[in-house]
């Protein structure tokens, strides 16, 4: 499988005022083709600035991106141009034109390259039905949805046929129905076409329903990367944990209890292992929160619970989990 992209440390420095402010700093990553590969961080991590050094919207200050083997900083303007073709990208606000239609919205990126106009005009119907939009063709986006205006955005980054699409928050305008049904798109134009997919957010939900592998990038750092289903059911940063683990705090009743996270795939969430464990040990436990979610399209849960007070009562029942294959790690207050 090739690299599409690989980033060998990467610094992004702004400088304002004679200030200066370090927005990447020293990432290292690959992604390769045919995945959906994900970036995910908090507000001002500085995932959208990494998104846009992809395509050379932003030059980096050191180190290099290559984009299959070629050195994005060393391409001429025509080199820069033909490789952007091969690059597109959706954003949060969508960027259509209120003044075209949405055939027309459509046809604009392949009007751009100058296609002739009946081979452009064929072409966004075939995106428009790819989509789902065939009867919205004439209408304006002023009387879409914002689900369907991201479609039509979606159709219009397709219609050039390109390598990789950059998503960049594209779903975080739109309410959670919504967004599964887009993520659900990508995911079908993904496997149909073999496209590459890079998607950038700060909603983990996103990542575990349709990427292959994760980057976590934490206050211009690169914090974990990794599969999906290996950073949810073992984090290992802080900033992954914090993404990973529910965001409600949970303090232990007793100045010496312990609480820790349960995590178990597809194979175990049928087994009432908490019930086993009162049956078989007489031990009880605390269960503070728990959930299951569809991971890379299997079934994952997780579950924090408190575990009892002695030290070989706790012992006992983290060795019962593990034996039956569940993933135990302790979760430490406000971590």
């Amino acid at each position: 499988m090739d690299n599409v992209f690989e980033l060998q440390n990467v610094y992004k420095t702004y400088k304002n005022d004679g200030k200066e402010f370090t927005a990447l700093k020293d990432v290292s990553l690959t992604v390769k083709e045919g995945e959906i590969f994900g970036i995910i961080g908090m507000s001002g991590a500085g995932k959208s600035t990494l998104v846009r050094t992809l395509n050379r919207l932003e030059e980096v200050s050191s180190g290099t991106v290559s984009f299959y083997g070629k050195d994005l900083a060393s391409l001429k303007a025509r080199e820069l141009r033909e490789v952007r073709h091969s690059i597109s990208m959706i954003f949060q606000g969508f960027n259509l034109v209120n003044q075209r239609t949405v055939i027309q919205n459509v046809e604009q990126s392949l009007r751009i390259i100058g296609t002739p106009r009946a081979v452009r005009r064929e072409k966004a119907k075939q995106m428009l039905e790819i989509v789902g939009l065939s009867e919205k063709a004439n209408e304006y986006p002023a009387r879409l949805s914002g689900g369907q205006k991201q479609r039509v955005a979606i159709a219009r980054a397709l219609a050039v046929d390109p390598k990789v699409l950059l998503c960049d928050e594209a779903t975080s305008a739109l309410d959670p129905k919504i967004t599964g049904e887009i993520l659900d798109l990508l995911k079908k134009i993904n496997e149909e076409r073999k496209l590459t997919i890079v998607i950038i957010t700060h909603e983990m939900s996103v990542v575990e329903k349709i990427c292959d592998r994760v980057a976590i990038i934490d206050d211009g750092n690169l914090a974990e990367i990794g599969e999906v289903k290996d950073v949810f059911s073992n984090p290992q940063s802080k900033a992954a944990k914090k993404l990973v683990f529910p965001s409600n705090p949970f303090d232990p009743s007793d100045v010496n209890g312990q609480i820790v996270r349960l995590v178990f795939d597809g194979t175990q969430s049928n087994v009432p292992f908490i019930s086993n464990l009162v049956e078989q040990t007489g031990l009880k436990v605390n269960i503070l929160s728990a959930n299951t979610k569809s991971v890379g399209g299997i079934g994952y849960g997780q579950m924090i619970i408190e575990l009892p007070k002695p030290a070989k009562d706790r012992q006992t029942a983290i060795d019962f989990f593990k034996a039956g294959g569940l993933s135990v790690s302790e979760v430490t207050v406000n971590e």
